[in-house]
């Protein structure tokens, strides 16, 4: 069948339910959490808005209490699965486009979502759809599953594992193409101290999977020298700061660059270069400690860089700092390959920490393994196929990432889509990548995904 001409002739209604997926603000929001909605109003809102498209295509679905929802295709003992997510980051600033709607300019969908993840699991669902309504033939029942917490610890897996049936193999569209058969481990480290620091206030970052894109920091006061300091601090880092008289005190802002905890090296951490200036200019012991540990993405200051045989590097992220005259606690993302463990990760911690004169201590809050799938599995190599008839790339192999999906809840499960390998920019728009401003993705891509997801259905339930 040609998948990519169904996906085409959907392609109006298609953006139609993605801009009501997109128009809701469904951030993890637990000051309006109740039953039935345990991430809050949002989440809540986008997991109906998915089951209503469902119920209205003739699909049976699901409730898991709120935290997910499943769409059920077929009859049959044995299971594919397929996991998406539809809640989403914070917004953040700096948009030109508005976020909580589907803008279509130049070839390309921006919003909120469109690309993690409510884009991709809607292409999975209207995959499913155009099977459906063309009555293809398939051997197994077809579950497709939206998580409702995916950016904050995946507790909605979690609590689906123990409450709800679990397909027997499956894809996640949340990450990219070929296949990804791997993810690193993560892992989340937070930083104490009572120390007294100059710093009055920092209060920064939003998710730890997040680089810190804009910080403030309130000082009590400020010379002139130091003025000038800051300035050419700014300058010599090539960021825009400001300093400013306010009363809660001297706020030094900092304007870096958002990104994905997976990928510290693409931002800029404002909080970090905060450190690094009252560090040094205001001859802060615990500021300069903290820098020092925390400035390099590889994490050498703290013993724990390691290179991977099949994942790469580890990398460490900075996503939230609150500091005060007398209390620090700082959270760290954490990304790391399979040659190592969150024990040797803490070691690394402790040995830095003690080799400071500031009192700080690592604890180590939450560990998630590796996932590893042999890359020569029938899952793997059934999707690389796919994926290679779909698009003639005989040269992409499957790969591994930093990024965490749903795949290392289950067994048996991989990532496969939506990004593409050495993907060109058709516009000449900024569009921006998964937890980014002005958040993006090439229409033509994502009718893509619908044909090669409905195609990997067949190839693996068929």
């Amino acid at each position: 069948m040609d998948f990519l001409k169904y996906a085409k002739e959907n392609e109006k209604e298609f953006f139609e339910d993605l801009d009501t997926l997109v128009r809701i603000e469904s951030t993890r929001d637990l000051s309006t959490k109740e039953k039935n909605a345990p991430f809050g109003k949002g989440p809540r809102k986008a997991l109906d808005a998915m089951l209503h498209m469902a119920e209205r295509d003739g699909f049976r679905t699901e409730d898991v209490d709120g935290y997910a929802g499943i769409v059920t295709y077929g009859d049959q003992p044995e299971t594919l699965g397929i996991l998406g997510h539809l809640d989403i980051v914070p917004i953040g600033q700096d948009w030109t486009k508005e976020p909580l709607k589907v803008t279509l300019n130049d070839g390309y969908a921006f919003g909120r979502g469109v690309l993690d993840d409510k884009g991709p699991a809607l292409a999975a669902y209207y995959a499913l759809k155009i099977i459906k309504e063309h009555n293809v033939p398939l051997k197994k029942r077809i579950m497709l599953i939206t998580g409702c917490d995916e950016e904050s610890g995946m507790e909605c897996m979690k609590y689906y594992k123990e409450h709800a049936e679990i397909p027997q193999m499956g894809f996640v569209p949340d990450a990219n193409f070929p296949v990804i058969y791997g993810e690193k481990g993560g892992a989340h480290v937070s930083l104490h101290s009572s120390d007294h620091t100059v710093i009055k206030k920092l209060d920064a970052g939003e998710r730890p999977n997040i680089v810190i894109g804009k910080a403030d920091c309130y000082v009590e006061t400020i010379s002139e020298e130091q003025k000038k300091l800051f300035d050419f601090f700014c300058r010599t880092n090539d960021v825009k700061g400001t300093c400013e008289k306010t009363d809660e005190g001297i706020c030094l802002h900092i304007d870096g660059t958002f990104a994905h905890a997976a990928m510290p090296y693409d931002g800029v951490n404002a909080a970090l270069l905060l450190l690094n200036f009252v560090g040094s200019a205001y001859n802060d012991p615990l500021a300069a400690d903290l820098y020092s540990m925390l400035k390099d993405w590889q994490g050498k200051p703290v013993h724990i860089n390691k290179e991977g045989a099949y994942m790469g590097f580890l990398t460490m992220s900075t996503g939230i700092v609150r500091m005060s005259h007398e209390h620090t606690d700082i959270l760290i993302d954490i990304r790391y390959p399979n040659d190592m463990d969150a024990k040797e990760i803490m070691e690394g911690f402790d040995q830095a920490c003690a080799e400071k004169k500031s009192n700080i201590h690592a604890t180590l809050d939450s560990d998630s393994a590796p996932l590893f799938v042999d890359p020569d599995s029938k899952l793997v190599t059934e999707l690389m196929n796919v994926y290679r008839k779909h698009t003639k790339d005989d040269f992409s192999c499957a790969m591994t990432i930093g990024g965490g999906t749903y795949a290392r809840i289950f067994d048996n499960f991989v990532s496969f889509g939506p990004e593409l390998p050495n993907e060109e920019k058709t516009t000449d728009q900024f569009v921006g990548g998964p937890h980014q401003r002005d958040e993006g993705v090439k229409i033509d891509d994502l009718m893509q995904a619908i044909a090669i997801y409905a195609d990997a259905i067949v190839a693996l339930a068929g």
